[in-house]
């Protein structure tokens, strides 16, 4: 029996990045691209390599092109994480697995390193495959912990919870990482919203200005650990951000979540660099009309539009700049 899962992409609506400093967030999935994973049972333990993860170039152009939109490495270092981190969950647990092997494949249509939580999906992807294969079942609040845990402690990846609780609930979710509530419990406080909820939402990204994410997130850390008074207002303000927005969505106060969203990017802009080519797609949207912030840390932006003559000028202008754009499928 061939098992299959898939992990869609995520859009930051507001709050982020404080989801990893005990903030709040509010996230949607982007079913638009999605990572998919197939794994059977088979011999040995056996994992397959994705294009991404070709050592083999047809000239040293095609190899800087190759690494430019894929990064040093492609998924098979994400998989093997998953699956050391599922064994030692059921190990610490005292969980027996059958003993058998399988072999794994994944594909991901997810733009890599552009904010749309390419890498997360792939392991949620994965940690569902091996929790069916194996027929282990864990606490929903508690998946989101593991997956973060295999990119941070197995890989040493800078990242927050907020990508892998909205890829295992899926939907709209508002979530408040309390820090009490955090040391508790070990999760944060997770709240489904009705996506009928949202407003006319576009995405654009650019795969030219992709980078990884954990290199920002880094200096950003040392900051926030330092103490520097600047992060830490800054960082409670975005938190709080999420908390009105929230308040706005259930209100169905579009003008409210509007300003909220670019209220969002420009406190991001306080303590954070920003590129040129990042900030002219910004400035570009909201010459447009439109909202615009950062879907994650940089190289894809969303944002509310009005109406189909907005959505038409987005889509002209931002294509002058080589950026794609799309309405996400958000269920």
């Amino acid at each position: 029996m061939i098992i299959e899962e898939r992990a869609y992409a995520r859009a930051g609506l507001l709050g982020n990045p404080s989801d990893g400093y005990f903030g709040k967030t509010i996230s949607v999935i982007v079913r638009n691209f999605g990572a998919h994973v197939m794994l059977w049972e088979s011999p040995e333990l056996r994992i397959e390599a994705h294009d991404n993860d070709t050592n083999e170039y047809k000239s040293l152009h095609h190899f800087a092109e190759v690494i430019n939109q894929t990064g040093h490495y492609g998924g098979i270092r994400l998989i093997k994480a998953a699956i050391k981190t599922f064994y030692d969950y059921c190990m610490e647990n005292q969980i027996p697995l059958v003993n058998k092997n399988f072999t794994i494949r994944y594909d991901t249509t997810i733009p890599r390193q552009v904010g749309l939580a390419g890498s997360s999906a792939i392991v949620t992807a994965t940690f569902r495959a091996l929790l069916k294969f194996y027929d282990v079942s864990v606490p929903l609040e508690i998946l989101p912990n593991l997956i973060l845990s295999a990119e941070t402690k197995e890989l040493g990846i800078q990242a927050g919870l907020q990508d892998r609780v909205i890829q295992v609930y899926e939907g709209c979710v508002y979530m408040d990482f309390d820090k009490a509530h955090m040391e508790s419990k070990g999760y944060g406080k997770y709240e489904r919203l009705d996506p009928q909820l949202l407003p006319k939402l576009y995405i654009a990204y650019k795969t030219e200005l992709s980078k990884v994410s954990g290199v920002s997130h880094s200096t950003l850390r040392i900051r926030y650990e330092a103490g520097e008074p600047l992060v830490i207002e800054t960082l409670a303000r975005i938190a709080q951000i999420a908390e009105e927005g929230k308040v706005a969505l259930l209100n169905r106060d579009e003008e409210k979540l509007f300003a909220l969203m670019n209220e969002n990017f420009d406190q991001r802009c306080k303590i954070m660099n920003i590129s040129e080519s990042n900030m002219e797609m910004i400035r570009t949207a909201r010459q447009c009309g439109a909202s615009a912030k950062f879907c994650g840390s940089g190289g894809a932006i969303i944002g509310i539009y009005k109406d189909d003559a907005m959505l038409k000028q987005l889509v002209t202008q931002l294509q002058a700049l080589k950026a794609k754009v799309i309405l996400p499928i958000v269920t």
